[in-house]
C-alpha cells in the first residue's frame, strides 16, 4: 500500500447519549498503523443526560492522542460540529457521527489518499447482521440504499450530502460553518450541501463507508421524524429546491388539492401513527402520514 499523501488529520466525532468507545478504538488502530501520521480523535459531548453513557466514554481521555470534550449545554448538530471545528489542530477535518462503526481496513488511508479536495463524502452502509423485524428506521433505510451508491450519490452531489461521514478542509469549514439556527433534528446538513453549492465548494463522493447498524424504536423514530418536519417547516424557504417533500407540498397547493389531504390526514392520522409503531408498520403509511403531517403544520 502507498504511503497516504495527508500527513496530518483532525478525527472529529459529535456524541449525545451514545457511547462511542469502540468507534475511536477503531479510527486510533488505523491512525496508529499510518507510517508518519500526525492525528487527533475530539470527541464532544453535547450535553449527553445518559450518566452512564457518559462514564463510558471518559476512557477516551486516557489514550494517546485522544480528548473527549464534555459539553453541559445540548447546543444541536450543527453548533457542535462547528465547536469542534474550532477546537482542531490540523488543515483537514474528518467528522464521522458516533453511533457509526469503521467497516474497511482502509477506511482512513482512503480519505488521506484526497489531499487536493476540498469535500469529501464516503457514504454509509446497512451492516446489521440479522434483520430487525418490524423496525421502522431499517426499513426506511432499506428503501434508500440503491441511493447511496457513489455513483449515485454523485448525480446530485450537494442534495445527497449527509454529516454522518465526511472530510473537510478546515478553512472550508471555519469559512463556512453550519447554521446554528438549527436547534432541533434535521435538514442541517441539507442546508450546509445548498450553501457550499452557492460558494463553489465542490463535494467528491467516494465509495467509503461506514456501517450503520443502530436502528431506534419505532416509537422514537416516528419522534425525531416529526420533529424533522417541524425544522423543514420553520426552515422552507432556506430550503426551497433541497426538498423533496416541500416540492410535493407545493404542487399539491398549486392543484388546490393539499386541504383534501390535510382532511384525510385529521381523521386517519391516529390510526397511521398506530400502524407505524406497531409490530408491522408499513413504508406506504409512513410516506402518507409525512406528507399529511407537514401539509397539517404548515396550514
Amino acid at each position: 500500500m502507498t504511503k497516504p499523501l495527508i500527513s496530518q488529520l483532525s478525527i472529529l466525532i459529535p456524541t449525545f447519549n451514545s457511547e462511542c468507545t469502540e468507534l475511536v478504538s477503531q479510527l486510533q488502530s488505523q491512525a496508529e498503523a499510518i507510517p508518519g501520521l500526525d492525528y487527533e480523535i475530539l470527541v464532544a459531548d453535547d450535553g449527553s443526560t445518559d450518566t452512564d453513557k457518559v462514564e463510558a466514554n471518559l476512557k477516551i481521555t486516557e489514550w494517546p492522542h485522544c480528548r473527549y470534550l464534555i459539553r453541559k449545554e445540548n447546543v444541536g448538530r450543527a453548533a457542535i460540529r462547528n465547536f469542534l471545528a474550532r477546537s482542531s489542530r490540523y488543515d483537514h477535518l474528518l467528522f464521522i457521527d458516533s453511533h457509526m462503526s469503521v467497516i474497511s481496513d482502509h477506511f482512513l488511508h482512503t480519505y488521506l489518499s484526497h489531499p487536493d479536495d476540498d469535500l469529501v463524502y464516503g457514504g454509509y452502509a446497512i451492516t446489521c447482521e440479522e434483520k430487525p423485524h418490524g423496525n421502522l428506521r431499517y426499513l426506511y433505510e432499506m428503501s434508500c440504499i440503491e441511493g447511496q451508491s457513489h455513483d449515485r450519490r454523485a448525480q446530485s452531489p450537494y442534495a445527497n450530502f449527509h454529516t454522518s461521514n465526511f472530510m473537510v478542509r478546515r478553512r472550508v469549514m471555519l469559512s463556512y460553518p453550519l447554521d446554528e439556527r438549527f436547534k432541533r433534528y434535521g435538514y442541517e446538513d441539507v442546508l450546509w450541501g445548498k450553501t457550499l453549492k452557492s460558494a463553489g465548494i465542490r463535494i467528491i463522493h467516494i465509495d467509503n463507508p461506514v456501517g450503520f447498524n443502530h436502528f431506534e424504536s419505532n416509537s422514537r423514530f416516528m419522534e425525531k421524524t416529526e420533529e424533522g418536519l417541524q425544522t423543514l417547516y420553520d426552515f422552507r424557504k432556506d430550503l426551497s429546491g433541497y426538498s423533496r417533500l416541500l416540492s410535493v407540498s407545493h404542487r399539491l397547493h398549486q392543484w388546490h388539492v393539499d386541504g383534501m389531504v390535510r382532511c384525510v390526514y385529521g381523521w386517519s392520522s391516529r390510526l397511521l401513527r398506530k400502524n407505524l409503531t406497531g409490530s408491522n408498520p408499513s413504508l406506504s403509511i409512513f410516506k402518507l402520514y409525512r406528507l399529511g403531517y407537514y401539509l397539517n403544520i404548515s396550514h
